[in-house]
């Protein structure tokens, strides 16, 4: 039961957000404040390796559907809380950037959960839930590519190395958003319709998203409606910025089996609780039918930093670069990756101007044992 009930922290934090909105005044600021609160939290507490005793799946998920329901309506708050308060400038600036982060975490994933679930009814709310960060075609660009791609050169959602944190997140929402309509549309041509028509994904995504701004509109106006974009356009980029630091760096040969060695995981206690242990997240690439509460921390991975840290470092990539992920990374290339992988490994390194730590042994085989850790 303990188990079950820590997942409740994330709706919890978004109908305390909810609150602010409709207290107004400086109450609006709750939303946001979850974000330096969360991050001294998840930083100080030790390393969370424990695996999960939940039995009962239908009781696990009542959090995660509470987390997707409560993202739009974050949204419905920020409107009416604009259209019945006063609220100063400096307000509604904290009132979108709460939204914003209210629709990174816990939304993104909630939502994450839902669609990678095999039923229709949650596929579709996980798909709709992202009108809340303008991507409710995210999931095939998810699915059908990260999935297979992670830590290829084709993965928008790997950073290579040398690549800053400002580099990587506008490049992989246009990325992102591209391959999707491409998947969608493959999808359409080997079922005989043309690429663009009716039944693309892209149109019921647009319509769903003029139906929820016209919704906001009645409540909170011209107003309502611009903060809503605001704060979407912000999540936006906050969602492709947080996959920066899941997959940073690592290498895989394209085709090669996908392995726990290939994916970054952060076991704060609070992130793995807050987020639907999507920090958990190497597992996940194993079997991403798996629901969020059987996924198994990796062990024997490299130790990552809190992802808030990581998120607070990669502002000043001097930072990122050389106390956080280039020691990690020295680490995976010298215990886990294999022959290919150094190869590909030290080729980023040159060229992002990076030190050849790995140097002729990258050209030379060694033993393989070790590689499926």
């Amino acid at each position: 039961m303990l188990d079950t009930l820590k997942y409740y922290f994330s709706p919890v934090t978004q109908i305390v957000s909810l609150g602010g909105f409709l207290m107004g005044g400086h109450y609006v600021w709750l939303a946001i404040a979850w974000f330096p609160v969360m991050a001294i939290i998840d930083s100080v507490l030790a390393r969370d390796f424990s695996a999960r005793r939940m039995k009962s799946k239908a009781l696990a998920f009542i959090p995660v559907w509470l987390s997707v329901l409560l993202g739009p309506a974050l949204y419905v708050g920020l409107a009416w809380a604009l259209a019945h308060h006063d609220l100063s400038g400096w307000q509604i600036f904290g009132a979108i950037l709460g939204t914003a982060w209210m629709s990174v975490l816990p939304l993104v994933p909630a939502s994450h959960e839902l669609y990678h679930a095999r039923g229709a009814i949650g596929k579709t709310f996980g798909r709709y839930a992202q009108i809340c960060f303008l991507d409710s075609t995210r999931m095939e660009a998810h699915v059908v590519g990260h999935h297979i791609d992670v830590g290829t050169a084709q993965d928008c959602d790997t950073a290579a190395r040398g690549v800053t944190l400002y580099q990587f997140t506008p490049r992989a929402v246009v990325r992102s958003t591209v391959m999707a309509q491409k998947f969608i549309s493959d999808a359409l041509e080997k079922k005989g319709y043309g690429r663009w028509s009716i039944r693309h994904a892209l149109w019921r995504a647009i319509l769903a998203q003029v139906v929820f701004l016209g919704g906001l509109w009645l409540i909170g106006g011209w107003p309502g409606v611009l903060a809503a974009l605001g704060a979407m356009l912000i999540a936006r980029f906050w969602v492709e910025s947080f996959n920066y630091f899941q997959h940073y760096g690592q290498v895989r040969v394209a085709g090669a089996p996908i392995e726990k060695r290939h994916v970054w995981n952060h076991l704060g206690w609070l992130s793995r609780v807050a987020a639907f242990e999507i920090t958990n997240h190497a597992d996940h690439h194993l079997n991403s039918y798996l629901s969020y509460y059987a996924l198994v921390p990796h062990r024997d991975a490299i130790r990552m930093p809190s992802v808030f840290v990581c998120f607070l470092a990669a502002l000043f990539p001097p930072i990122w670069f050389n106390r956080i992920i280039k020691p990690a990374l020295k680490e995976w290339d010298a215990k886990y990756a294999n022959s290919e992988e150094r190869q590909l490994a030290a080729e980023q390194n040159r060229r992002a101007g990076w030190e050849d730590w790995l140097g002729a042994e990258a050209r030379e085989p060694r033993s393989e044992t070790h590689v499926h850790a």
